[in-house]
């Protein structure tokens, strides 16, 4: 892993009204890494996550990326930035008016001069990369499965080949079989890409398969950030019911390497 450093949050505190969602959270994550963001039903994760896309700004602190801070960047330099990221919102939030082809091709309409060729000629080639075959391009995404929807999801989040990607619960109401696949096609698109990952998620299977860190985020806080094995000896309340339930402790067996009390199946 790459220590230079993506992004970066200091002292960040988040809002809304009378209510605080994060209170004093520094956080870095650096080139190359698998950054899981994990914590229960409404800690925080997805605002987190559009805080570092500039969509929400931090009642306090800063967040910079790539050097760049969010928050003082002209509208220029803030969408050069923006081209150099991509992102999976939660369900893959495709356009429903839109086809396939059409949802895809959007981020290269926007932010790109390119001629139609020139975008037919992407669109296919990211459809491919991520499994779907060119004669699903002009269906819709109501004809599509959920596994479908992420993929394309993912297409659409590779289109401008980001350095960055943020991925936003992106196996959330998937069974198993299509969870896995999904998982499978992250690690491949990270390591062929050569992707910085920021991905949050409550899926204990996806976190394994992927983190090279993790932070928890519970209670407004970052309660502990690092290797899998370094969070897991936390004690903290949630860490041992999230981590460290049956249902945690069968994931966990599954990890890289092997962890300290966590008998392989």
């Amino acid at each position: 892993m790459n220590d230079e450093c993506i992004v970066e949050i200091n002292g960040l505190w988040t809002c809304f009204g009378e209510t605080v969602v994060h209170r004093d959270i520094d956080l870095s994550v650096h080139r190359g890494e698998v950054l899981v963001l994990v914590g229960g039903s409404g800690s925080g994760k997805t605002v987190l996550i559009r805080q570092m896309l500039g969509l929400e700004t931090p009642t306090r602190g800063e967040v910079r990326v790539f050097g760049h801070s969010l928050q003082a960047a002209e509208p220029a330099e803030l969408a050069r930035t923006r081209n150099r990221w991509g992102v999976f919102f939660q369900g893959g939030a495709l356009f429903s008016a839109l086809s396939v082809f059409e949802n895809v091709a959007l981020p290269l309409r926007e932010r790109r001069q390119l001629d139609e060729e020139m975008i037919r000629d992407v669109v296919v080639l990211k459809l491919e990369m991520v499994g779907i075959e060119a004669k699903h391009a002009n269906k819709m995404p109501a004809e599509l499965s959920g596994g479908m929807v992420r993929r394309v999801g993912l297409a659409r989040a590779i289109a401008l080949e980001p350095e960055l990607l943020f991925l936003d619960e992106p196996t959330a109401g998937l069974d198993p079989d299509r969870s896995e696949a999904v998982v499978k096609l992250i690690e491949a698109l990270h390591r062929e890409l050569r992707l910085t990952v920021v991905l949050a998620t409550h899926d204990l299977d996806a976190m394994v398969a992927l983190s090279d860190r993790v932070a928890v985020l519970v209670e407004q806080r970052l309660v502990a950030v690092g290797a899998l094995s370094e969070v897991v000896a936390k004690e903290h309340p949630f860490i041992r019911n999230f981590f460290l339930s049956d249902r945690g402790r069968r994931a966990l067996q599954a990890a890289k390497e092997p962890l300290p009390g966590i008998a392989r199946a």
